[in-house]
């Protein structure tokens, strides 16, 4: 084989790889290979994961037997939430680990029956969680709208701020550690609502008296891609208008300078970040209406999905 530079024949041999993002594979590797992309698991299968099998794993493990601790189904969902975000359950297992070591260190200094694990005494086992709820406003800010990301440990919740500071000399800045693509996907959105004014009724001296600044937290995490497009124009426009967006709406999309909102990935992943910071409204580009479809209805209950091929279209759902 003259590719790795082998004495031996491997034309017919199929090889397995794995990678958390593909991103990062040279490009005439990725060329030769048939990507099947797997998505995480959601919450519910994660518990049934724990329940079935990696309990009972670490019980025998550790030399303990059935019975001897129990931990309820309130613990394990607050361990995958709260401790072990992640798109396995490498995490989760390694969490189940420790409150059996320690388990069998309380049987050791002479603790006798079973030991119980429930929401109420999780701490003393695993200590605070690392992770808090992911909705950071309980009311409408104007310029604040919540957008979906994917990463590559599974979905997330992306809040996007734009504030407006009175200048003589207008400008526009972002910050957050946002990588080119979406720093352009910002620019965008600004050229995009100011070529609108007139349509949108905007004070035509807004952007002409404001230096505006957007920011994407958490500023310490890198972030990329074109799908926070129609969440920034949302945000620059709900701060002109000084109009909050209605509360427990989500979205993400491309956009471009003409308006038109293009489809994005992790549809899945992103529908299940957005369940779990309790959002009832959801707005994704047209074209993914196919991969809301496919998902598994217990994923959708609870959300209503708007579909859209224009910006237009996601001012009106918002407001």
């Amino acid at each position: 084989d003259h590719y790795i530079d082998l004495r031996f024949d491997i034309s017919n041999i199929l090889f397995i790889a794995t990678a958390n993002q593909i991103d990062t594979i040279p490009a005439p590797l990725l060329d030769r290979m048939e990507i099947m992309k797997l998505s995480g698991y959601i919450l519910e299968e994660k518990l049934e994961i724990a329940k079935k099998y990696l309990v009972s794993k670490q019980l025998a493990s550790h030399g303990l037997k059935k019975g001897m601790v129990k931990i309820d189904n309130n613990a394990l969902k607050k361990i995958i939430d709260g401790y072990a975000r992640e798109a396995g359950v490498r995490s989760l297992e390694n969490n189940i680990k420790k409150i059996m070591r320690k388990s069998t260190r309380k049987f050791a200094e002479g603790e006798t029956g079973s030991i119980s694990v429930n929401g109420s005494n999780l701490e003393e086992f695993l200590g605070k969680p690392r992770f808090t709820d992911d909705s950071l406003y309980d009311k409408s800010i104007p310029g604040v709208v919540m957008g979906l990301a994917w990463t590559s440990l599974g979905g997330t919740t992306l809040y996007i701020e734009a504030t407006a500071v009175p200048v003589k000399n207008k400008g526009f800045k972002q910050t957050g550690q946002l990588k080119d693509v979406m720093r352009e996907s910002s620019e965008i959105a600004y050229t995009y609502v100011q070529s609108k004014i007139k349509d949108y009724k905007i004070e035509p001296s807004f952007f002409e008296s404001n230096y505006i600044h957007l920011h994407v937290p958490a500023g310490a995490t890198p972030k990329d891609g074109p799908s926070a497009g129609i969440t920034m124009a949302t945000a620059l426009y709900s701060l002109a208008k000084d109009k909050p967006v209605k509360k427990n709406v989500a979205m993400t999309g491309e956009l471009t300078v003409t308006g038109k909102v293009l489809p994005i990935g992790g549809v899945k992943e992103k529908t299940i970040a957005a369940k779990k910071a309790k959002v009832k409204t959801i707005i994704y580009p047209f074209e993914n209406k196919k991969d809301f479809d496919e998902l598994p209805e217990y994923i959708k209950k609870g959300i209503t999905a708007h579909f859209v091929n224009y910006f237009d279209e996601v001012l009106e759902i918002v407001y």
